[in-house]
């Protein structure tokens, strides 16, 4: 990793889980430690940490890296955009959900009022560092929140890769990923950025399962964010056979292999709560609401909705 970036300006923005360790000690860059949660993931940590940039002397050339998982490479990206106006930034994810989803497509943000992602810029990275070694040290809970990231992508695009990924998640932990299914996953992400670099189009299929799932973290704090990816996609699931889109029997093969690899299913408030968080999602266009609904295994569409307050 250390042959990536020049010694000499570059400070780290670390995930405070590598503190202990002392494994990032050894590239011999200044590091800005952050807590790695929802709750932090504010403009408030974002402020502090470009108190700390000044402190620094960090100027226009300085080169930043985000290490961690998709929370710190999102904070990293969003305050790389804005310090000084733009500062050179890479990535090195260390989460599956970051690997194949959050640190690939230069979308960079922080929440607000506990809305997911409601501040932020399109900046991308110089590069983003794959590693699938950090993967083996971690807990089963956050394997299965990139599993949701991973499955949701196989959606879109790729049924057969969705069928292995589904096969390795039921298998005994801890799960050993493959790395060719980390890295199909971020090919597919990476082709619909490069179509669609600012979400006008085509990239914004990635969003399946998003909408809901933002509501259901803004509307509870039992589920993280993969989990409630896993709980939006059986819904949209569900909205696409009720419009006709999608057989009933291809939404229950959804949720019965989401429950077999560990993945909850039911959101955790009833749905008429999650309405007023749907109706403030930033995707939401005057009274238009638009939902990527899939139609088969291996591929999904954007469905346009009107919604009323």
């Amino acid at each position: 990793m250390a042959d990536l970036f020049p010694r000499t300006g570059t400070i780290l923005i670390a995930d405070a889980c590598f503190r202990e360790s002392g494994r990032l000690d050894a590239l011999g860059c200044p590091i800005l430690w952050v807590t790695a949660s929802e709750q932090e993931k504010t403009l408030a940590t974002v402020e502090r940490l470009i108190t700390q940039l000044l402190e620094r002397q960090a100027d226009r050339d300085t080169f930043l890296i985000g290490v961690g998982g998709g929370i710190t490479t999102d904070i990293t990206g969003f305050t790389a955009a804005i310090y000084k106006r733009g500062l050179r930034f890479g990535l090195v994810p260390t989460t599956l959900l970051a690997q194949v989803d959050a640190a690939i497509g230069g979308k960079n943000g922080v929440n607000f009022d506990r809305y997911k992602n409601m501040v932020g810029t399109f900046r991308q990275a110089e590069f983003v560092y794959i590693d699938t070694d950090f993967l083996q040290t971690l807990p089963p809970r956050e394997l299965r929140c990139g599993a949701a990231e991973m499955l949701k992508t196989f959606l879109l695009a790729d049924a057969r890769a969705y069928e292995e990924a589904v096969r390795v998640f039921q298998g005994p932990q801890p799960v050993q990923m493959p790395e060719r299914l980390v890295r199909r996953a971020a090919e597919i992400k990476y082709s619909l950025v490069e179509q669609d670099p600012e979400d006008h189009g085509v990239r914004q299929l990635l969003n399946l399962g998003h909408t809901f799932g933002h509501a259901i973290e803004k509307c509870s704090t039992q589920y993280e964010h993969g989990e409630a990816v896993a709980i939006g996609i059986v819904m949209a699931a569900r909205m696409a056979c009720e419009k006709g889109l999608m057989r009933p029997e291809e939404a229950q093969r959804i949720r019965a292999d989401f429950v077999s690899v560990g993945l909850p299913v039911e959101p955790p408030v009833p749905e008429e709560q999650l309405r007023a968080a749907i109706l403030q999602d930033k995707k939401r266009s005057g009274s238009t609401l638009k939902f990527v609904l899939p139609e088969t295994i291996g591929h999904a569409r954007l469905w346009e909705e009107s919604v009323t307050a």
